[in-house]
């Protein structure tokens, strides 16, 4: 056992090297299914169609989630550069005390997401048991399915992808089964589900509409899109590629295709729910479009959407975020428990409805620091980065009392400004928070607290696999802890 100097250096949040990652194009894709499938989608297809037609509910939905994952692969290159995670690279822009607050808020809010499609899920479980056997304790389900994801998201990241790669093809064809059955549905009732509103409205009402249902669906992802280094840097790119496209194809094609049409799918058939039945809660529309045997199979789709999402977009960011709050001695797997605990203790069956503000909330907080890391990364350092000093208690990163104010400042501004200007939160956070990083690190901060790669900005010395790098931390003064993922082959080698 080695004298822990350093809090910093958790075996879980090593960078990952180039030949230790897994996850390719395809492989990210299904993932993408799978994390799409998601019943805030129903939601927001379902309340656009009370307002403006199916097809600009579709349109703005689309483009919603295409423009959020423009920001997800702009900051995901940090992962795929430097092979580092959300909470490490936070260190750079808020320092390394500072990082524990931004991060924390992200951590929560994932866990409490978890906490909620766990409760749903759990619900889809009790369902098929109760058309199966007659069973029915949807609690004892809640408990059991999260113990499941904890051991299944513990296991790995290629144990995620292998289980993406079962639950998308299946999710795509009972989404397509539902999607016909709901269009009969609407025929039934005599509504053209391409023209039927409820409440049409039009002018500048329209367009608010417009915007609310393309805001709400990068909302929903905003959270991942702060945080998206922490999966990309699983993901295989090539070394030596000068090229940005290049680098980055593995995660451009799944999050700029794969996400928007799956996400547009499930708005779609939230919408075609409220047309036809005037429900868009999937499992109440399954109920009453099928029974026995059937149903349970479209149960079964609400239980691998919510696993699918939870494991990849939730308890992945959630075990790596409290592992590097709690240091060495919390590992990957012990993150994820924590997540698991939060989940289940915020009591998501009574908290649902008072959540979804909350999150909406932290959603609008997290753009700005979107905004931020973009300013830091690809403005100010020019996405070199002395990736050593962010593992030590004094390097660079140590700022004012491990705080970088430049950073905090910003987002203490961009979020007030989103949270003032809900109908465009995240376009309000990203520009203050990244207007302001730029402008306070330029001609305040950074000309009291010096960084080497601006001083020296060397390519060689401060790049990744752009130059062939795999970034290799001293852990000789860290503790080393009984076994950790690193020791085992899991999430964080």
């Amino acid at each position: 056992m080695k004298k822990n100097n350093s809090y910093l250096k958790s075996p879980d949040l090593l960078p990952i090297a180039h030949s230790e990652r897994s996850l390719g194009t395809f492989g990210f894709s299904m993932m993408w299914i799978g994390m799409a499938v998601v019943l805030a989608a129903f939601a927001l297809g379902g309340t656009g169609v009370q307002s403006i037609p199916l097809v600009w509910v579709l349109l703005a939905s689309f483009i919603g989630c295409l423009i959020i994952g423009v920001f997800m692969v702009l900051i995901g290159d940090i992962g795929i550069e430097h092979g580092i995670s959300f909470p490490i690279y936070l260190r750079a822009p808020f320092g390394i005390v500072g990082t524990h607050i931004p991060s924390l808020l992200r951590g929560l809010a994932a866990s409490i997401w978890f906490g909620i499609n766990s409760y749903f899920g759990a619900a889809a479980i009790n369902g098929i048991l109760n058309v199966l056997t007659g069973y029915d304790n949807w609690f004892v389900c809640f408990l059991v399915f999260v113990v499941i994801q904890v051991i299944n998201t513990s296991i790995g990241i290629k144990a995620l992808e292998k289980f993406a790669d079962l639950a998308a093809p299946v999710l795509i064809l009972i989404s397509i089964w539902m999607y016909v059955t709901l269009v009969d549905q609407a025929g039934e009732t005599g509504r053209n589900v391409w023209s039927w509103v409820e409440s049409p409205v039009t002018g500048a009402a329209l367009f608010t509409a417009f915007m609310t249902v393309m805001i709400g669906n990068m909302g929903y992802w905003s959270t991942l899109a702060a945080d998206f280094s922490t999966l990309s840097r699983f993901v295989k790119a090539p070394k030596f590629e000068r090229s940005w496209f290049k680098r980055n194809k593995s995660t451009l094609v799944p999050t700029l295709i794969a996400l928007p049409l799956t996400q547009t799918s499930m708005v779609l058939i939230g919408g075609l729910g409220y047309i036809a039945l005037g429900n868009y809660d999937p499992i109440a529309a399954m109920q009453s479009t099928a029974s026995g045997f059937v149903l349970a199979i479209l149960l079964l789709m609400i239980v691998f959407a919510q696993w699918s999402t939870n494991t990849t977009a939730n308890l992945v960011p959630a075990g790596t975020i409290f592992s590097n709050i709690g240091g060495p001695k919390v590992s990957f797997y012990v993150g994820v428990s924590l997540a698991g605990v939060i989940g289940i203790v915020t009591q998501p069956w009574q908290l649902f409805d008072a959540l979804l503000p909350f999150l909406s909330i932290i959603g609008g907080l997290l753009a700005g620091i979107v905004g931020i890391i973009f300013a830091d990364y690809y403005i100010v350092r020019k996405r070199r980065v002395n990736v050593p000093d962010l593992y030590e208690m004094d390097g660079q990163y140590k700022y004012h009392m491990g705080i970088n104010w430049a950073g905090m400042i910003s987002w203490g501004i961009s979020g007030v400004i989103a949270l003032a200007l809900p109908t465009y939160s995240f376009f309000a956070g990203f520009i203050v928070g990244a207007v302001l990083y730029y402008v306070l690190t330029k001609y305040w901060w950074f000309k009291k607290y010096q960084q080497a790669e601006l001083i020296n900005p060397s390519d060689e010395k401060y790049l990744g696999i752009t130059v062939g790098r795999d970034w290799i931390i001293d852990t000789s003064d860290a503790t080393e802890t009984v076994d950790s993922p690193a020791e085992t082959g899991t999430v964080g080698v």
